[in-house]
């Protein structure tokens, strides 16, 4: 097998979105799996649309997951430029030699004229072809056209056969009917090549082996398959991977949830269950698991695995993926990811780091992201500035809950050791001196101390906290309650 050199290839107009994230770690693994190069093309011939800020959010998405490409418009290459807004000459070489060879012509109809002929085939009830009226122009006829300032089209001269065949490496062959393919534009009358020939062109000079792309796409391959054939080049291998739907299997939008790297990152999501996750979307290792690190990944993946079937984009599985990793981390690599967050909200002093570390060993195991372990020990941090509604109702709803917490105060003031087991024991034996259960105390007083319902275990909590200002929250509640619940 000759080098194989394969690229990602995004239109600078908006972020990179999961799909795009998906494509680009198939094309990754591909490369990486068969020693070859795995190129980045930025594909900004859409001008109004295309930006730099949006150029710039690929580079940065794909950099954050590490998909790190060996050719790019950053870092050069033999085979660049690597944006198309660089490649017009080698564009126009490749169009004048269309025309040379006779495989292409220009078109000088207007769009009210094509209307017409779209009009006639729909009250013939035939499928519209071009009638290919400018084909034959003799250059007296082009000239005294030009001469009048008309602007034209460039078409593709579409060989007269009855089907073309697109050799899929996921789908294997499909088959695409030439009578609906007519003499197809290949640049538009401002000079500029389409997508379908300008793709052709990149891939050809980059000698791209294997076209690793989205499902959307596969309708397009039969004509950059013909310009294949006109310019007589060898076509690359095609794969085309299938689509990302949402859960009830519609066009995924931003109302199913986020769907850019960027906001995954933002929402505190690690790289690598982003990897694991995407890999997933369409691909089997055939292992009973949904953890598979990078390098399994890596050792495993085979682009005749990925299935044809749409995969559904699932944000509950993303994010029990993402838990798994956060707990497998080493505490220092996850307190380093937390660190600018908490000192954003003021919550790291010059004498806290290894209270901070504390907290962070004990929250872990309950949260899902980033974003929401920061959000689960703001207590630790902060005063307590309300209580949980539901945990009000359920547990701050009568006065009777009073004199038991005044009581565990008083022997929280006086305990020798402030430490969970030590707690723990005081706790439960004075539930039981009370002739409640444990829970019926342990509950009214992990809502005096976090005003959280939920949370790691409350005596682990308790300790963190220190012995001060747990009575200050016992005490803290005690009013709120005498207030809400006045005698």
């Amino acid at each position: 097998m000759s080098e194989i050199r394969v690229r990602f290839a995004p239109s600078p107009t908006g972020a990179l979105h999961i799909g795009g994230a998906r494509t680009a770690l198939f094309n990754y693994l591909f490369a990486r799996q068969h020693n070859g190069k795995f190129i980045l093309r930025i594909e900004d011939t859409d001008i109004s649309r295309s930006s730099t800020d949006a150029s710039d959010g690929i580079i940065d998405g794909l950099t954050w997951l590490g998909l790190i490409w060996d050719e790019g418009p950053d870092i050069g290459g033999d085979s660049g430029p690597y944006l198309q807004s660089l490649r017009s000459n080698i564009y126009q070489r490749v169009i004048d030699e269309l025309i040379k060879c006779d495989a292409a012509y220009y078109c000088f109809c207007t769009p009210d004229e094509i209307q017409a002929e779209r009009m006639r085939a729909q009250t013939l009830k035939t499928n519209y072809k071009y009638s290919r009226k400018c084909c034959c122009l003799t250059e007296t006829e082009k000239n005294h056209l030009l001469d009048k300032g008309i602007k034209p089209v460039l078409r593709l001269k579409v060989p007269e056969s009855n089907y073309i065949i697109v050799c899929d490496l996921i789908r294997g062959q499909v088959r695409f009917d030439l009578d609906l393919i007519d003499d197809f534009i290949i640049v538009k009358s401002d000079g500029n090549p389409v997508y379908n020939l300008a793709v052709v062109i990149d891939d050809y000079y980059m000698m791209i082996s294997h076209v690793i792309r989205a499902e959307e796409h596969l309708s397009n391959t039969p004509k950059q398959l013909l310009i294949y054939q006109a310019l007589g080049w060898k076509p690359p291998h095609f794969a085309h991977v299938s689509m990302i739907l949402a859960p009830d299997r519609s066009k995924l939008s931003k109302r199913h949830g986020a769907t850019s790297i960027q906001e995954f990152r933002d929402q505190g999501l690690l790289p690598q269950a982003m990897l694991n996750y995407l890999a997933l979307l369409g691909w089997s290792s055939g292992a009973d698991t949904d953890i598979i690190h990078f390098d399994e990944i890596l050792e495993k993946f085979d682009i005749k695995d990925v299935s044809h079937s749409a995969a559904i984009y699932d944000t509950a599985k993303l994010n029990w993926i993402n838990g798994q990793y956060l707990n497998e981390l080493e505490l220092d690599e996850l307190v380093s990811f937390l660190k600018p967050a908490a000192a954003e909200k003021g919550w790291l002093l010059a004498d806290n780091n290894e209270f901070f570390v504390d907290v962070v060993s004990l929250v872990r195991s309950r949260s899902q992201t980033l974003v929401q372990m920061i959000a689960s020990m703001d207590y630790f941090f902060e005063e307590i500035s309300g209580y949980d509604p539901k945990g009000i109702s359920k547990y701050f709803s009568s006065t009777d809950i009073i004199p038991s917490l005044e009581t565990v105060r008083n022997k929280l003031l006086n305990i020798s050791l402030f430490e969970s087991a030590e707690l723990e024991s005081l706790i439960r034996s004075e539930a039981n001196q009370m002739g409640l259960k444990a829970g019926d105390l342990i509950h009214p007083l992990r809502l005096a101390v976090t005003g959280r319902t939920a949370t790691p275990g409350l005596f682990e909590i308790m300790e963190l906290l220190g012995r001060g200002k747990c009575c200050d929250r016992i005490a803290n509640a005690i009013l709120y309650i005498r207030e809400i619940l006045p005698n």
